[in-house]
C-alpha cells in the first residue's frame, strides 16, 4: 500500500492501492464531500485478497488531491469521470472493474457511457441517475444539509463534529452507529486535506446529464447495491437503476441506509465475488 500522486493537465490526483498489480482491478469512486479514505482499508485489503487489484484515489476537491477556491469548482462531472480513466493510465491498466457509492456510481455509469472500452463491469452502491419521477430526499437530511452554510469546516472540531452528524443521519436502523470509528475517519479526513472547506464544492457541479439519460445503453455487467432505509437516494433509485441497465444484477441490503457498515461488508464483497466470477 503507498499514495500515488498523478498530475495531468495541471490537476493531481492522489491515489492508494492494494494488492496485487497482476490481478484484476477494481477502481473504488468514493461520494460526494468524502475523500478515499472512507473506503476503508480493511474494507479494500478483504477485496485485494480475493485476487483484486485494489485502487481508491481522492476525487478533485477532497483529500489530497487538487482543490479550488470553495463556491468556484472549475470542472464538471466529465471532467471527474475523465480523471478515473487518468487514474488507470497512469496504473497502465488497460481496463478495470469500477465501483462507485453515491455521486461516485454517478460517476461509474459515466465512465461506463464515455469510455466503454475501459470499463469491465460497474458496481452501484446507494446510487441513482436522477430520473425525475424518483422520489426526492428524506425531509431529515434537506434540513440537515441545509444548515451546512453555518458549519466552519475550517475548524478541526467543527469538521469532525459535522462529519459524524451527517453520517449519523444517513444510517439505517439495521446497523449501531459507529461514533468512534466516525470520528476516527473525520479526523483523518481533515488532516489530509488540502483545504477542507473546499468538499463543499461537489454541491454545485454541472454536467452529466446527457449521460444520466442514457442509463438503458450501459452495455457492461452492472451490479446495483442499495439498502432499504436510505434516506439520501430512496431504494427506488436503486431499483430503477437495477431495472435500467439491461442484464443487471441486484443486492438489497435490508434494513441499510446510505452507507457501507462494516456489519454489511461480508454480504457485499461475497455479491461482488459472485458479480466478477465470470471473468
Amino acid at each position: 500500500m503507498s499514495e500515488t500522486y498523478i498530475r495531468i493537465d495541471g490537476v493531481t490526483i492522489c491515489t492508494e492501492s492494494f494488492g496485487d498489480p497482476e490481478d484484476p482491478a477494481l477502481l473504488l469512486i468514493m461520494g460526494a464531500q468524502s475523500s478515499m479514505i472512507w473506503w476503508e482499508e480493511k474494507f479494500c485489503r478483504q477485496l485485494a485478497d480475493r485476487g483484486l487489484f485494489m485502487i481508491r484515489y481522492d476525487n478533485r476537491d477532497v483529500g489530497r488531491s487538487t482543490v479550488y477556491d470553495p463556491g468556484q469548482p472549475e470542472y464538471t462531472l466529465e471532467d471527474m469521470a475523465d480523471d478515473a480513466i487518468s487514474v488507470l493510465d497512469a496504473y497502465e491498466i488497460e481496463q478495470a472493474h469500477i465501483m462507485g457509492m453515491s455521486l461516485g456510481g454517478m460517476l461509474a455509469q459515466i465512465v461506463a457511457l464515455r469510455h466503454q472500452n475501459r470499463v469491465r463491469s460497474v458496481i452501484l452502491l446507494a446510487s441513482s441517475n436522477f430520473a425525475a419521477h424518483l422520489p426526492p430526499m428524506e425531509e431529515k437530511v434537506a434540513a440537515f444539509f441545509a444548515q451546512m452554510g453555518d458549519v466552519d469546516l475550517t475548524d478541526r472540531d467543527s469538521f469532525v463534529r459535522f462529519s459524524i452528524d451527517r453520517s449519523r443521519v444517513l444510517v439505517g436502523s439495521k446497523h449501531a452507529f459507529d461514533e468512534k470509528k466516525t470520528d476516527e475517519l473525520a479526523g483523518q479526513d481533515f488532516d489530509r486535506a488540502e483545504r477542507p472547506s473546499s468538499m463543499t464544492n461537489h454541491a454545485q457541479l454541472t454536467g452529466g446529464e446527457v449521460y444520466m439519460r442514457r442509463t438503458k445503453e450501459i452495455s457492461v455487467p452492472a451490479l446495483v447495491i442499495h439498502g432499504t432505509e436510505d434516506p439520501i437516494l430512496p431504494y427506488e433509485h436503486g431499483l430503477y437503476l437495477f431495472n435500467r441497465i439491461p442484464g443487471a444484477k441486484l443486492l438489497t441490503l435490508e434494513g441499510s441506509g446510505h452507507e457501507l457498515h462494516e456489519d454489511d461488508w461480508s454480504t457485499v464483497i461475497e455479491s461482488i465475488a459472485e458479480h466478477l466470477h465470470f471473468f
